[in-house]
């Protein structure tokens, strides 16, 4: 058997070791499954191919969720976002959950009608628990841009959320 290049094999290695968490993340940026395995499968690729360039793996995983978030948004401003039919219905939520999967919905609902960069700013900032530095570095923008998409994203959804808003977003700054 011939022997693998070492690259893909480090290559091999990143994927087995961080697709679970990419994909999460994609998950949350693009509203389903088989849109965020798409793109995670996009954003892989441009991340193999840009391999021998990127250099040190500490450097892999922010372009990888770089792409995530560009490629998302291009596929959001390309895709209509009308009605999608499925052949199976739901289940239910069990009724000792139904409230927090009620307000789980709710929340998911309204951040999904968010603009793409307000999404992604609160889905690195909170999912991903990353700083408003490292967001900013990893969107290209400033932290003042962080901060104030955070700002009109949090707004927006207490203001949609009306009375639901204890759903555990944070609290408005004093």
């Amino acid at each position: 058997m011939a022997s693998r290049d070492p690259l893909e094999e480090e290559f091999r290695e990143f994927v087995a070791a961080r697709s679970g968490a990419l994909l999460r993340t994609a998950y949350l940026l693009a509203g389903d499954w088989a849109t965020a395995e798409d793109l995670l499968q996009t954003a892989l690729t441009k991340t193999y191919l840009a391999w021998k360039r990127l250099g040190g793996i500490e450097a892999i995983e922010p372009y990888a969720r770089r792409v995530l978030v560009n490629t998302s948004t291009s596929w959001w401003r390309r895709r209509w976002h009308g009605e999608r039919p499925t052949e199976v219905l739901p289940e239910r939520a069990g009724l000792d959950e139904i409230e927090q999967q009620l307000d789980r919905d709710a929340l998911w609902r309204h951040l999904q009608a968010l603009p793409a960069r307000q999404r992604a700013v609160l889905v690195l900032r909170f999912y991903e628990d990353m700083s408003e530095a490292q967001t900013a570095a990893l969107l290209e923008i400033s932290p003042g841009t962080v901060k104030s998409q955070t700002s009109r994203a949090l707004h927006t959804l207490r203001k949609r959320l009306g009375s639901e808003a204890a759903l555990g977003l944070p609290a408005e700054p004093a």
